[in-house]
């Protein structure tokens, strides 16, 4: 290597190392977010230092650490690292006024610096749900409103009827640096509401693990439904036989009241009615009439109706017999008509048959078409002729 290469080499050397030099004595620094309460870490690093003292200082500006010396008495405030490559410091029981913009600088001539932005995350509080009115009545018009305060950024709220969303009313208003949000359902109450869980949840990115919710279960008043289920399909006389009078209502309408043809039962001795059954141990023709179930709450009263006709086993069994011979007269005709059908058709395909090669044997010796009919007609006629003559 000659001189002039020598002086070349070194001078591009001499400029690595100061642009190395420059480029390294700049400050290394990241945003951080922490939910408020918690603890987060700032860190400020350099690549390349002589020697040179770090310093973090706050949104304020005040020095919260030169080097590894405290300069701001703040408990909450503790170092982590101290080096000349690295400043670590450890801010702890984070509020939401410990946001901003943070500055690490590195005391060279001139003065380098690097701005790291701190977010704290408002947790958004339990939810709480108004509105609800218990009891409610079936057909009242009410609104739920779920709200959740100190937020930030703003909470999503989230209804649930049981485990299906659906959707609600959102309003959001600042308060300070946090939200209050607020959301509201409308429900046309009906029966089915009755026992229904509406839950508010709320979403936020602070809530990392255990979702916040409210729940309220809705209870229904409304007038009962009445139905009658009988055990037998076909009552017969000397038969066990049980009404149950199915009455659904809130408050439950207990006791029911059972009334024959609209008096009071006449028997009591077969007729038992215990709770909301009535009982027939034995059944006769003198049990035949309407029987009527009623029941009642505040709200209103509902009743159902059930006829009973007792039938003769005797009857009933006459009765199958009857239908099991005209079954099979039936049966009978329906074969003999399928029978005839096919007879007549065969017949009268084989006459077909018959006349098509009659025709066919006239027109060998035609010489055109008129001919060929006229041959087969003679044909036909002198078949006849034969048939005559042989009878």
């Amino acid at each position: 290597m000659n001189q002039k290469s020598h002086l070349i080499f070194t001078l591009y050397t001499i400029y690595g190392i100061l642009l190395k030099g420059i480029s390294g004595q700049y400050p290394l620094v990241q945003n951080m977010t922490v939910t408020e309460g918690g603890t987060v870490n700032m860190t400020c690093r350099v690549e390349y230092n002589d020697n040179t003292s770090l310093q973090w200082s706050n949104p304020a500006q005040q020095t919260l650490f030169f080097g590894d010396k405290k300069a701001l008495r703040d408990n909450r405030i503790e170092l982590m690292h101290a080096s000349w490559s690295e400043l670590t410091i450890s801010i702890s029981d984070v509020t939401l006024t410990d946001e901003g913009m943070y500055t690490c600088s590195l005391f060279t001539m001139p003065v380098r610096t690097a701005k790291a932005y701190l977010t704290v995350l408002g947790v958004p509080e339990k939810p709480e749900i108004d509105g609800l009115t218990k009891p409610a009545l079936e057909g009242d018009q009410i609104t739920l409103t779920c709200m959740t305060q100190g937020s930030k950024p703003a909470a999503d709220l989230r209804w649930f009827r049981n485990e299906k969303e659906v959707k609600g009313a959102k309003e959001v208003n600042a308060s300070g640096k946090t939200f209050t949000v607020r959301s509201s359902l409308q429900l046309h109450v009906d029966r089915n509401d009755d026992g229904v869980a509406y839950t508010c949840k709320v979403d936020h990115v602070a809530l990392t693990q255990t979702p916040q919710q409210a729940t309220e279960v809705l209870e229904v008043h409304y007038a009962p439904h009445v139905k009658i289920i009988s055990s037998l399909v076909v009552p017969q006389e000397g038969q066990y036989l049980k009404l149950e009078c199915m009455s659904k209502g809130n408050p439950s309408p207990d006791p029911v009241m059972w009334t024959k043809d609209g008096g009071e039962l006449p028997d009591l001795d077969r007729m038992i009615v215990e709770g909301r059954e009535l009982t027939f141990t034995s059944l006769n023709k003198t049990d035949n009439g309407t029987y009527r179930c009623e029941a009642s709450n505040h709200l209103g009263t509902s009743s159902a109706e059930y006829v009973l006709y007792v039938y003769d086993p005797n009857a009933i069994g006459q009765h199958g017999t009857d239908h099991a011979l005209i079954g099979g007269v039936v049966a009978v005709v329906v074969f003999v008509t399928l029978c005839l059908i096919i007879v007549l058709g065969r017949y009268l395909a084989r006459h077909k048959g018959t006349y098509l090669t009659n025709e066919a044997k006239g027109a060998d010796d035609a010489p055109d078409a008129d001919t060929a009919i006229i041959n087969a007609e003679g044909n036909h006629a002198h078949a006849e002729e034969k048939k005559e003559y042989f009878i």
